[in-house]
């Protein structure tokens, strides 16, 4: 009993660990017995495509249901993407908006990291974020109807993975962060949660169009964590909150082209 709990493999585990992640990436209420910020809270990251799942299928109902009342397709679409703002917390959106002000606005590490903690909207935030929510307005407009619930719940699925990855791949640039403070997640974390995300590709897309989504989200991840490296020498919860609207992005322009449009 005590190696399967020191694990982290047994049914407890698994629940306070979904706890953990629906607190930390929602504005749900959920309670867990180690309060906010667990010793497990690295491990937690394990389910966070799990989380992400339920968050694209939330958005996927909110936009069939606008369009089955009339709404046209794209402030459909805006309006949906704002139902996921509202869930989230625009957790993300905010990382995204931040990274944007630090990386475009600083001079030196230092600095840009000064900039990302400030929580006022600078211009560069400004742009990727609109650039950001425009992108994925036409895109999830475009979708056959068909295609919606299961490229949302992929697309969010695959962009939560991409937060343990990068929290592994990079070392926190700053000492006094929730990412420092929580730790790097383990190899087996990451891959956990790389199981979970492509098991959930794989049962929501054709084989092609799945394949290809995780390659897209997994490069525009790289992509995130490779400038992240070279202006700030790591990684902060802004960052991985980029990546993660770097590879929701990817998929949903990706599965846009691939599946044809929706208007």
């Amino acid at each position: 009993m005590t190696s399967t709990l020191e694990n982290g493999n047994s049914l407890r585990d698994w629940q306070n660990d979904l706890r953990v992640a629906v607190s930390l990436l929602t504005r749900i209420p959920m309670a867990h017995p180690d309060g906010p910020a667990p010793s497990y809270l690295a491990r937690a990251m394990r389910v966070f495509p799990l989380v992400g799942a339920g968050i694209g299928g939330v958005v996927g109902i909110a936009y069939l249901g606008l369009l089955l009342v009339g709404v046209p397709h794209l402030p459909a679409a805006a309006l949906a993407l704002g139902v996921s703002a509202l869930v989230t917390g625009a957790l993300h959106e905010d990382g995204l908006a931040d990274t944007g002000d630090g990386f475009g606005g600083g001079h030196d590490k230092a600095r840009k990291l000064e900039i990302m903690r400030d929580s006022r909207l600078g211009t560069y935030g400004a742009v990727v974020l609109l650039v950001s929510f425009a992108t994925r307005v036409f895109a999830l407009a475009a979708l056959p109807l068909v295609a919606v619930l299961p490229v949302l719940v992929t697309a969010n699925a695959l962009g939560r993975a991409a937060i343990p990855a990068l929290a592994f791949k990079l070392p926190p640039a700053r000492t006094d962060g929730l990412g420092a403070r929580a730790g790097a997640p383990t190899k087996t974390v990451v891959a956990t949660a790389a199981v979970i995300a492509l098991v959930i590709t794989l049962v929501m897309l054709p084989i092609k169009e799945a394949l290809l989504s995780v390659l897209a989200a997994a490069a525009a991840a790289a992509a995130v964590a490779h400038l992240a490296q070279r202006q700030i020498g790591g990684q902060t919860g802004d960052v991985l909150g980029a990546a993660e609207q770097a590879a929701e992005v990817a998929v949903l322009v990706l599965c846009a082209a691939r599946f044809g449009t929706g208007t």
